[in-house]
C-alpha cells in the first residue's frame, strides 16, 4: 500500500469553479460560516483583482501579489494580470501546500477562484496548484452553476460541455452545484441530467441550429452523467448545503479509492527530482565558496528586461533572512530562480 503522506485524510480541499455571476464566491461565503467543528473550514483567495472579500480569508494571494504593479511592470491588462498574477503565485505553491499540512484543525480548504474561469481552468498555474493540492490531500472539483440562467435547453447544456471538459482535464472528483435554488427550482434539471427522453423532449421546443447541436451532445454526455454527483442549494439561505457536504465525504472517499495511488506517485516523483536537484546545488555551491569556478546558469532563468519578480511580491522576509551564511544564500537564491525556470519550462512544454 502506498504511503499515506501528512494530514491527507485530516483536510480535504475543495476547488470551486463556476462562471461569472454563478455565485461562485456567494457560495464560498457560505462554506465559510460552517464554523462547528464538524465543517471547519480553512479558505484560500486565488483571486489577486477583486477589491474585497465576503468572508474571512485564512490564505489571501492579495497579501502577497500585487495585481496592479504586475499589469505596470508586464505591460499586461486586466485579464493577462490575473494570469500572469496566478503564475507568479503557483512558483511558491509549495509553501501554501506546507501551511496546510499544519492546519490540523481544519477539515476543509475552500479554495475560491477568480470569476474568469478559464483563467484558472486552462492556464499552467492553475494545473500547478491543482497537482500540487491532488497529491498531498483529497482534493474535490466543486462546479457551481447558476440554475436560473440554465432553465433554457441549450445553456444548461453549455453548461453540462464546460463542465465535462473540468472533469476530464482536473481527473479528480467532481461536484456539479445548482446554486439559487431559493429563486428556480432545480428538479427540471436533475430530471435532464438523469433522463435523456426528458431533456430531449424539453430540447424539441427549440427549432434552432444550437439546439440541434444541443441535442447531439446530450448523448455523448451519457457517460459523464452516470456517476455525476450534484445538489441544489441557495448561497443566499443555506438550503441544501447539508447534502452538499455528504456528496463531498463521497467524494473523498472516491478519491481515496479511485485516485490517491496515482497521486500519490506524483509527490513521490516531484520530492525525488526535487532532492537530486538540491544536492545538485549545494554541491556547487560548497565548490563555489572554495573558490572554484562553477556555473550556476542551469539553475537560472532569465527575467523580463527592467522587471524583479521580488517587486511584485510584497512580502521580502525579515532581517534574520540576512544573517544566513553565504552558501545558504547561493543555495536560496538559486532554489527560487529554478522554481522560476521550471515554471517556465512547464509553461513552454504546455503550449
Amino acid at each position: 500500500m502506498a504511503e499515506t503522506s501528512e494530514n491527507s485524510d485530516g483536510l480535504a480541499c475543495l476547488i470551486v469553479l463556476g462562471m461569472a455571476g454563478s455565485g461562485k464566491t456567494t457560495f464560498v461565503k457560505k462554506l465559510a460560516q460552517f464554523k462547528r467543528a464538524e465543517h471547519k473550514p480553512y479558505v484560500i483567495n486565488l483571486d489577486p483583482a477583486c477589491k474585497e472579500t465576503p468572508y474571512p480569508a485564512n490564505i489571501d494571494i492579495r497579501d502577497t501579489i500585487n495585481y496592479k504593479e504586475v499589469m505596470k511592470q508586464y505591460g499586461l491588462g486586466p485579464n493577462g494580470g490575473i494570469v500572469t498574477s496566478l503564475n507568479l503565485f503557483s512558483t511558491k505553491f509549495g509553501k501554501v501546500v506546507d501551511i496546510l499540512k499544519q492546519a490540523k484543525e481544519n477539515k476543509y480548504c475552500v479554495i475560491d477562484t477568480p470569476g474568469q474561469i478559464e483563467v484558472f481552468t486552462w492556464s499552467a498555474s492553475g494545473i500547478i496548484i491543482t497537482e500540487a493540492l491532488a497529491a498531498e490531500f483529497p482534493t474535490t472539483i466543486v462546479y457551481v452553476m447558476d440554475i436560473v440562467r440554465s432553465t433554457s435547453p441549450t445553456t444548461f447544456m453549455s453548461n453540462m460541455i464546460y463542465a465535462c471538459s473540468i472533469l476530464y482535464k482536473t481527473r479528480l472528483p467532481f461536484i456539479v452545484v445548482l446554486n439559487k435554488i431559493d429563486v428556480q427550482n432545480h428538479d427540471f434539471a436533475v430530471e435532464w441530467i438523469k433522463d435523456f427522453e426528458a431533456f430531449h423532449e424539453a430540447i424539441e421546443q427549440e427549432k434552432d441550429y444550437v439546439s440541434n447541436l444541443s441535442r447531439t451532445m446530450s448523448l455523448t454526455l451519457d457517460e459523464f452523467y452516470k456517476d455525476l454527483k450534484v445538489c441544489g442549494v441557495s448561497s443566499k439561505t443555506g438550503v441544501g448545503f447539508s447534502r452538499f457536504f455528504e456528496l463531498v465525504q463521497e467524494t473523498v472517499e472516491e478519491y481515496k479509492k479511485d485516485y490517491k495511488v496515482e497521486y500519490e506517485k506524483v509527490r513521490k516523483e516531484r520530492e525525488a527530482q526535487k532532492a537530486a536537484q538540491e544536492k545538485e546545488i549545494l554541491e556547487k555551491a560548497k565548490r563555489k565558496e572554495d573558490g572554484e569556478e562553477v556555473d550556476l546558469t542551469p539553475f537560472i532563468t532569465h527575467k523580463p528586461m527592467g522587471v524583479d519578480i521580488s517587486d511584485v511580491y510584497l512580502c521580502q522576509g525579515t532581517e534574520e533572512d540576512s544573517e544566513e551564511s553565504e552558501t545558504e544564500q547561493i543555495v536560496a537564491n538559486a532554489d527560487d530562480e529554478r522554481e522560476e525556470m521550471d515554471f517556465a519550462g512547464f509553461v513552454k512544454a504546455k503550449k
